[in-house]
């Protein structure tokens, strides 16, 4: 038994379809605001190969047409499992763009379901970080932070402690201010850009940062650096981070 699935997000961004092209069609680019380490080789016979925790498919590009649409897909696995990207760019006045983005695919197994759920809202919250990176940092490229907590028995628990940890009460909205407490005693302040059930992401002057409930896992931390603050934002101090407030 599975599924195919499909999901779309579109917004207009305060950027032009040549910025919008290098987020998306670069390695550094994509490591600015997706997820993980990334590597582009362009054209339309190309491919995209994203490595997240040791896991790294390649993509084979499907459609390479600079400034207006991009696609690209995994091969299928022999049990059906495949996912598919397509980014369509649409210029408009005064140096926006439309931007819609698909993705689409087929999960297999029983569990399908619960694995729909929480990759749909990995993708609203990734490509939210696409929108905010575009609209606060285009043009600049990020170092990519991942790092996993301990095991998570409690989730309501988990996340409760995290908010705390970072001055939030619930019910969490965007535009709620927070404060980071590193391991060094600095701190740093930020706002909330996009919350759901299972993700949490917020900007600072110089980080995109973001929390995502693991799928039958733990915490994760998948961070994007654009300040020159390597000794406090790298993937072993984002760790004892996660360790000390949920461990």
């Amino acid at each position: 038994m599975g599924r195919e699935f499909e999901s779309t997000h579109q917004a207009d961004v305060d950027a032009t379809p040549e910025e919008i092209w290098a987020a998306i069609a670069t390695g550094p680019g994509i490591e600015s605001w997706f997820m993980g380490r990334a590597d582009v080789e362009p054209g339309p016979d190309g491919a995209v190969r994203i490595d997240f925790g040791g896991y790294a498919p390649a993509h084979g590009v499907t459609a390479w047409e600079p400034g207006k649409r991009l696609a690209y897909a995994t091969e299928p696995e022999p049990d059906g499992r495949f996912v598919a990207y397509e980014f369509l760019l649409e210029g408009r006045d005064r140096g926006s763009t439309t931007l819609r983005v698909v993705a689409s695919g087929f999960l297999p197994g029983d569990d399908w379901a619960d694995e729909f759920e929480a990759m749909s809202r990995g993708h609203e919250l990734f490509f939210q970080t696409l929108f905010e990176y575009l609209t606060h940092f285009a043009g600049r490229t990020a170092t990519p932070v991942t790092a996993f907590g301990p095991p998570v028995a409690d989730w309501d628990h988990a996340w409760a402690t995290l908010r705390a940890e970072l001055g939030l009460t619930a019910p969490v909205a965007p535009g709620d201010g927070i404060r980071l407490r590193f391991a060094d005693g600095a701190e740093e302040d930020g706002v909330v850009y996009y919350v759901n059930a299972e993700t949490l992401g917020i900007r600072t002057a110089g980080t995109l940062i973001r929390f995502l409930q693991g799928f039958h896992g733990p915490m994760i931390a998948a961070h994007h650096v654009f300040a020159d603050d390597a000794h406090r934002h790298t993937d072993a101090a984002w760790q004892a981070w996660l360790t000390r407030v949920l461990g």
